[in-house]
This record gives C-alpha cells, structure tokens and sequence, in this order.
C-alpha cells in the first residue's frame, strides 16, 4: 500500500501555528465540537481532526421538514460526530433541485465538508454515471479532494452479480482498500454492514454500518444514521476517502 498503508500518524507539532481556543462549547444549534487539533506536517489541512486517535465517525443525516412535507428532495445535510458525541466536520450537498428530483439516487453531486470554523476541508464529486448493474464499463465512481481542489483518492465501484463492491483508490489510482456489502441492502430491526478489506481481500479491517432508527423514522423520512470504523493509525487521507465511501454507498443503497 506504499504510503497510504497503515502507519502511525505523527503527533501534532504547533510550531508556531496559531492555534485558537478549544471550541467545546455549544453552538446555537447545540452542536458540541471537537476541539480544534493543532497543526500537523505533512497533513492536507483540516484533516487533522483525524488523527486524534479516532478510529470511528458517526454521521447522522439531518431532518429536513419541508421534504417530508412536500416530498420534494432538498440537499441533504449531515452531522459528522467522533465516539464522544462532538462534532467534527459538517457535510452539505450542493446539487440543483431539477438534478436531485429526476434523477435520484443516481444523480451527479458535490459534497462539501466544512470543519468547526467553516472552512470546506474536504469536497467529495460524483459525476453522472450509469447505475445499471447490465453496464460494467460505467460505473459509479467518487472523487475525493482535501483541500479542495487537492485529489487524495476516489471510490470506484467494482461490477458483481449479487454484490455491492468498491475499492478505494489513492489520488494515483492505486488500490488501497475493498469494501463488500451484503447482497440485500434493505433489512428490518438490524444494522446493514458494508466489510472494509485489505486490498487482498485477506483480512477485514473496518466497516461501513447503515444504523437501524426505528420504525417510524425508517418508515416516514429518509433520514439515517451511519458508522464508519477504521484503523486508528490509517493514513489520514484514506481515512477521509472512507468518509467519501459512505457517502457513496449512502446515495446509491439507502
């Protein structure tokens, strides 16, 4: 896996990076943040929040009243928290209402992640392909970039009769990661589980979970909980593209 295997990560070196308050407090909207994490070498900015020993994300997917009332799609917009509950990134799709309507799950997007100052550290684009299992040779495929504009890797569909497959790719197109996920997507009182694999495909080392919310949640919104588990000494930039996966996986199963 060259450089983007699983290798400790460095700790943070201030080295005279400014670095402001711990913003723990509350928000006007009651989020909690993460504390901001100082300055990192060799670290894309706004991915060190990462490597605080953080072997985990949550992301919950945020409740959007006037789509349950119209049933019109508006941009989803997602919390993104570690295991203690604080925020560490805000995600929020940026696509045209005509394009979220007509073309579903297999529609193009941008996703912007932004971090606790409102910086946009990592962008995810997924272009417009085809969604038909018959079509091998176009996939679905997502770019990841942090900073914005910066490819750390993509998340490349891989054909199978029966089952969701992915690879997650470094910016060289060199694989990483597998990820399998179970041939039925849609379960009832249980979490779905997407498996990450070394790029052999010998040893499991971490997972994409769908959480179950309960009947009325599943039954009435569209709005859903995610786990995302990893190596906690994995390259900060694969990490990142794992975060992409999610999304990935999110827009085309659920």
């Amino acid at each position: 896996a060259g450089n983007y295997g699983f290798q400790a990560q460095p700790m943070g070196i201030p080295g005279g990076y400014f670095v402001p308050p711990v913003q723990n407090q509350p928000t006007m909207d009651g989020a909690i943040w993460m504390p901001i994490p100082p300055s990192i070498p060799n670290c894309p900015p706004g991915l060190e929040y990462l490597t605080q020993q953080i072997d985990q994300i949550l992301i919950h997917q945020q409740l959007e009243i006037l789509e349950i009332v119209t049933g019109f799609e508006e941009n989803n917009k997602y919390e993104l928290k570690n295991a203690l509950g604080q925020r560490v990134y805000f995600a929020e799709e940026d696509t045209e209402c005509l394009t979220r309507n007509c073309c579903g799950p297999s529609r193009p997007f941008t996703i912007r992640i932004t971090d606790n100052l409102g910086h946009e550290v990592i962008t995810l684009q997924r272009p417009l392909r085809c969604s038909m299992c018959c079509c091998p040779c176009c996939l679905q495929e997502l770019e990841v970039q942090a900073p914005p504009g910066t490819t750390i890797g993509y998340v490349v569909q891989n054909w199978h009769v029966c089952l969701p497959k992915f690879t997650i790719q470094d910016e060289k197109r060199a694989d990483i990661l597998k990820i399998t996920g179970p041939c039925v997507v849609c379960s009832c009182c249980e979490d779905v589980n997407f498996e990450v694999k070394s790029a052999d495909e010998t040893c499991t080392v971490g997972r994409i979970s769908k959480q179950w919310t309960g009947f009325a949640r599943e039954m009435f919104t569209d709005t859903d909980n995610f786990g995302i588990s990893f190596p906690m000494d994995l390259d900060v930039r694969m990490k990142a593209v794992m975060i992409g996966a999610c999304f990935l996986i999110v827009s085309l199963s659920f």
